[in-house]
């Protein structure tokens, strides 16, 4: 097999061909309508603390109902989830369209939005991350789809905000939103086409609570899970809100319009990308904890250089390190967790693990948004990214315990040799 075809081997699957091809079109889309969203609400109201309304609107309702989420993905069919929600966003987006193109919207209106979106996410995500076991047909190939999805994901934060940005400047945000609402005919149309081969694990029905409470004394009894949530949720809520004072960067510290907040969100997509990339060509998962710790670190570094800056080109140069450690610290830790859980409860730990990713972030807007109406956005990324750099501490700290506790669950999947090897 060669370099190219081993890197995107999970594509041998039929049905994570057609997910893979339909989701890249769709998350341009869906990049396209972050940015303008962001763009929007600045330019409506010119403030950093309503973006972090924003913000904490579209993310809130994973922590809120992301237990419950996970309960019901274990007992719906996920291909019929997926549907139902992605038709949901697609209404979102053109509704979002209707508004800006109207021009009638309102902030009020955008936040009602944004939370009906974050209420969808609740459920599509933790749906989307169990239901890839289904759709890649070798176990061995599951690690390399999950950084196939990262590709996608990065791949579209390059191109979607570069095209949102010249779409924006043009002929203004509603387009972003109606070429978002059209992006997810692509997504549907690809769950319609699959043939589900593989079975969705089933389990008797008990109580909702009873189930809600085994899913979180599984994932609170599991070192390895519960340090790796607890590792992302941090930097949900200290790294990933920077972008929600990119606005504020483009605006008044770089001095820029649209045009710039799309350079700064594609520079980041590079870096991701890039990450992406080297994670298809990994042969195993061992030795991503290490790269966990690192790219936790690298995350905090980058976001305090950032924040230092206020030289457009020397923003642009940054803002790669930004994506690749967010990257490489998020892909590994979905892998590990995919690895190593039981598939029973697939679906209540992937919620935990929406709820760390997405759950987190709102709690991180509402700060971000209020210290930078205090201590301006470039403090606000400082202070955030020294906080990222004591969690990589923290987790550095626990890799030898969790490293114990995973290498028996390896040997007995066959990843690892019964001879000790010295990476996870």
């Amino acid at each position: 097999m060669s370099n190219l075809a081993f890197a995107f081997r999970a594509l041998r699957a039929r049905n994570y061909r057609l997910f893979f091809s339909g989701q890249i079109v769709s998350l341009i889309g869906t990049w396209m309508t972050r940015l303008a969203t962001s763009w929007l609400v600045y330019r409506l109201t010119g403030s950093a603390v309503l973006l972090g309304v924003v913000g904490f609107a579209s993310q809130i309702p994973s922590l809120l109902l992301g237990p419950i989420a996970g309960v019901w993905v274990d007992r719906w069919d996920r291909h019929r989830t997926l549907v139902f929600t992605q038709s949901l966003s697609m209404i979102q987006s053109f509704s979002l369209a209707a508004l800006a193109l109207t021009g009638t919207a309102k902030i009020w209106e955008i936040v009602l939005l944004a939370l009906f979106q974050g209420v969808i996410n609740a459920f599509d995500m933790p749906t989307r991350q169990s239901f890839v076991i289904q759709m890649v047909d070798r176990r061995e190939d599951l690690g390399n789809a999950i950084a196939l999805n990262g590709s996608m994901v990065n791949s579209a934060s390059l191109v979607g905000p570069a095209i949102a940005g010249v779409v924006i400047a043009a002929v203004g945000e509603g387009y972003c939103f109606l070429i978002d609402g059209i992006s997810f005919i692509a997504v549907i149309v690809s769950l319609l086409s699959m043939r589900i081969t593989v079975p969705q694990a089933r389990r008797p029905r008990r109580e909702v609570l009873h189930e809600l409470r085994e899913g979180w004394q599984y994932v609170k009894g599991s070192l390895p899970i519960r340090s790796i949530l607890t590792n992302l949720s941090l930097v949900s809520m200290f790294g990933f809100p920077y972008s929600v004072l990119m606005p504020i960067f483009a605006a008044e510290v770089l001095h820029g319009g649209a045009n710039t907040l799309g350079f700064l969100m594609s520079s980041v997509g590079v870096g991701a990308l890039v990450g992406t990339a080297s994670l298809t060509m990994r042969k195993s998962i061992v030795g991503l904890g290490r790269r966990i710790v690192v790219a936790t670190a690298l995350t905090g570094a980058a976001l305090m250089a950032f924040g230092l800056s206020h030289i457009l080109w020397l923003s642009i140069l940054i803002l790669p390190l930004v994506g690749f450690g967010l990257m490489q610290q998020m892909a590994p830790s979905n892998t590990i967790l995919q690895t190593i859980v039981e598939d029973e409860k697939r679906g209540r730990v992937m919620s935990f693990y929406a709820m760390a990713f997405l759950g987190m972030a709102p709690f991180g807007s509402l700060l971000a948004g209020y210290l930078a109406a205090r201590i301006g956005a470039p403090r606000t990324v400082m202070v955030n990214g020294a906080v990222c750099l004591i969690g990589s501490l923290w987790f550095a700290r626990r890799l030898p315990a969790i490293r114990q506790i995973v290498r028996p669950i390896y040997k007995r999947m066959g990843i690892l040799p019964e001879e000790p090897i010295t990476e996870q």
